[in-house]
């Protein structure tokens, strides 16, 4: 069973998937995914359009569907006697199920760590009695883990082997499928994949955006989840002055000029590209405050924290208004000099994520353990 509970879990799922499969056609593979992992061949359980969970606010009032799921997943295992247990990320969700699975007997193995750097290092020892092995996307976790005597390996990151093998439209071609203007540049909108964080982002993201494009000459282009209606973004703006593009993130990424972009994977995924961007992030008032109280680092974009330094301003809860994103924003277009130093920063980036090929790396480590259950 694989559990992945977001867009970037399915993605990271499925390749995981993909590499298994390759191992061993004959291996039943059940759980909760996305479109990406049933694709894949993964018998799905729950979709992830149901798990989109965000805050500690969010997950409360959905604590009853939470548990019921978590109930089907108990049964599910017990009688289809699955051996092993991959979780993807997801920790409120994750950790919450390996304390109900423990008891079991079965194999649980973490791919792609729940943030204990920063959510303070008491998660580690539960980390530790809950899971047999952790696979861990970034070299300073391995170190932090094997410190604490939880057993764990450093495979690299799974964004490097989706990027290294997406199949790329020409800028021609994108221009051309999605009636893009030739004669402008693109500002690019990443808002997210959950309802909530496009809500509480979006409005004055898109407001800064349309103003920002129409200062500079450029045109914006929203980058649609494939999880997401397309339509929600005009359930929150009068704005009309853009373009919603889903599926064709990776050559928005590669050819835009300017990015917005809410705090998450796409940082990373924006590092790789060296694309020039601001972080954008809020959630709600009390989520924010419980959060502020329980992280312990200074910054959310995860392009700030493997470049170790504030290389990407980053807006939060009550900065992120259209005053200050227009304001921060037209910095970078404003002055060549200081666009193209962040640009050179982002350029690191990708070689402090290792080496291509994480999902083979971690699919072995998982078949050695199926094999062993």
């Amino acid at each position: 069973m694989i559990i992945a509970g977001e867009a970037s879990g399915d993605l990271h799922g499925a390749s995981l998937i993909e590499e298994l499969k390759r191992l061993d056609p004959s291996l039943s593979i059940t759980g909760i995914g996305g479109d990406k992992m049933e694709s894949a061949g993964m018998e799905i359980i729950y979709h992830i359009k149901k798990m989109a969970f965000l805050g500690f606010v969010e997950i409360i009032r959905h604590l009853p569907f939470i548990k019921k799921v978590q109930k089907d997943i108990v049964r599910k295992i017990r009688t289809d006697n699955i051996d092993t247990v991959v979780l993807i990320d997801y920790p409120g969700f994750n950790l919450s199920l390996a304390k109900k699975l423990r008891p079991l007997g079965k194999k649980i193995i973490y791919y792609i760590s729940p943030q204990v750097w920063a959510w303070g290092k008491g998660r580690i020892k539960k980390i530790k009695v809950l899971t047999d092995k952790m696979l861990v996307v970034f070299p300073f976790e391995e170190k932090l883990y094997k410190d604490n005597g939880v057993d764990a390996v450093y495979v690299g990151h799974p964004l490097l082997e989706h990027i290294e093998n997406y199949q790329f439209n020409s800028k021609d071609e994108l221009f051309d499928r999605y009636k893009l203007d030739r004669n402008k540049r693109i500002l690019l909108v990443l808002p997210g994949s959950r309802k909530q964080e496009i809500k509480k982002i979006f409005p004055e993201t898109i407001s800064a955006s349309v103003k920002l494009a129409k200062d500079f000459n450029m045109q914006v282009v929203v980058a649609c989840a494939e999880n997401i209606d397309s339509n929600i973004f005009y359930w929150y703006t009068q704005e009309k002055d853009f373009a919603i593009i889903k599926g064709n993130t990776y050559d928005l990424l590669k050819y835009s000029h300017f990015g917005i972009i809410k705090s998450g994977t796409s940082t990373l995924e924006a590092g790789i590209f060296q694309l020039p961007f601001i972080v954008v992030y809020a959630t709600s008032s009390l989520t924010y405050l419980i959060g502020k109280l329980l992280v312990s680092i200074k910054n959310i974009a995860m392009a700030n924290i493997i470049l170790g330094e504030n290389a990407v301003e980053e807006l939060i809860q009550h900065d992120v208004n259209s005053t200050n994103i227009y304001s921060t924003a037209s910095k970078y277009l404003l002055d060549d000099n200081l666009y193209n130093s962040l640009k050179n920063k982002l350029g690191l980036i990708k070689n402090k994520l290792g080496k291509i090929g994480a999902s083979k790396f971690a699919a072995g480590l998982i078949y050695e353990q199926l094999n062993e259950a």
